[in-house]
């Protein structure tokens, strides 16, 4: 009898894991039927709308100066032997000073960074990349080639290449995401973890499946597991979507602080124009249902999270959610009126806050090999 019971509780147990990933699959999948017919709708109304433009973009063909601003610093390259793929990035203060690497998020690129490079590089070394499908890196094509821990694994390639064996790692938005997994991963390598507006991975799992506001306010990591058509959708009318997405009121940069410039979002659209940029950029979408939940959760580096009062897409209850997996000294500094794009609408009071969060406890000796 007992031998009975114990084989029924097995089976009752699998039957409701089965039952737990079906639901999980069903709601992923259900909600990107969703979220499709809306964009159809879009679509269709654009067509309407603007007949003869909505299908008609440009490839911008000439950097706009900002690019090439030497007060940003030195645009390099490195080939990494263990994948074959080059990586660009632009890196400025004295070689041999301590590394800060920055990452940044969606849809973005090295550019992002640049008030923050201007700022530590007098005594960091400080290095913006561009992440394996943005900017001037390569561009692999499969989806699977954006698994976690391939983005994990380049980011410590980079490291070891640049001749460090620790960083103070500085991560936004997907960046964020891919910083909190190194330091999860390589906590030997990260001296301290800065993140912009990116909860813990696992937080955001939990908290996005409990509260339907943060699963509407996700919409677009549902819309971006189909194939080709998120792409058409924001390339339509001369990239409109991308305008929007870094310059209207509800989720653009610099609703209380510096607006985006003409030059700037030049920047952003030569970047994301280019043949395949934007599919690179989604494949980091379109595979983060499969790598969830995760394995290893704790971070044992010192933490600041710096949050967007403002967020058009996370909700900030998130942000003190994230002290549950810090097990060494965590800073949490919510920014009043700042949007997703804190770095760069509120540059001052982000550079200040980081300044500050680097001269508590071992102070900058720490940093150095």
């Amino acid at each position: 009898m007992a031998r009975v019971l114990h084989n029924l509780l097995l089976f009752l147990i699998r039957l409701a894991q089965k039952i737990r990933v079906l639901g999980y699959w069903s709601l992923i999948y259900g909600y990107c039927a969703l979220c499709t017919i809306v964009a159809l709708l879009k679509l269709w109304w654009n067509i309407i709308l603007r007949p003869t433009t909505t299908f008609q973009w440009v490839i911008r063909e000439t950097p706009p100066a900002c690019l090439n601003d030497t007060s940003l610093g030195t645009h390099c390259y490195v080939r990494i032997k263990e994948s074959g793929l080059r990586f660009h990035y632009v890196a400025a203060g004295e070689r041999g000073k301590p590394l800060m690497l920055f990452l940044h998020g969606f849809p973005e690129f090295w550019f992002s960074w640049r008030y923050q490079l201007r700022e530590f590089k007098s005594e960091f070394r400080v290095v913006a990349i561009d992440m394996r499908g943005y900017g001037e890196s390569d561009l692999p094509l499969s989806n699977e080639s954006y698994r976690f821990e391939y983005l994990v694994t380049d980011i410590k390639d980079i490291v070891e290449y640049l001749g460090y064996n620790r960083c103070c790692l500085v991560g936004h938005d997907w960046g964020g995401t891919i910083a909190w997994l190194f330091a999860i991963h390589y906590p030997e390598m990260v001296t301290k973890l800065i993140v912009l507006n990116c909860p813990h991975p696992s937080v955001y799992a939990d908290y996005a499946l409990r509260h339907p506001s943060q699963l509407l306010k996700s919409s677009h990591f549902f819309f971006f597991q189909l194939p080709r058509f998120p792409e058409l959708m924001l390339s339509i009318n001369d990239f409109k979507a991308l305008k929007a997405l870094f310059t209207s009121r509800s989720t653009g940069i610099g609703r209380k602080g510096r607006w985006l410039t003409a030059e700037d979002l030049e920047a952003y659209l030569y970047a994301l124009s280019q043949p395949g940029a934007l599919t690179g950029a989604l494949n980091y979408y379109r595979n983060v249902f499969s790598s969830l939940p995760l394995n290893q959760n704790h971070v044992r580096s010192p933490v600041l999270l710096l949050w967007g009062e403002r967020d058009a897409f996370l909700e900030q209850e998130m942000a003190e959610a994230c002290r549950l997996y810090i097990r060494n000294h965590f800073r949490l500094n919510i920014i009043s009126g700042a949007s997703h794009w804190l770095q760069q609408d509120q540059p001052d009071i982000v550079n200040t806050l980081i300044w500050t969060f680097l001269k508590e406890g071992e102070g900058r000796k720490s940093y150095r090999n």
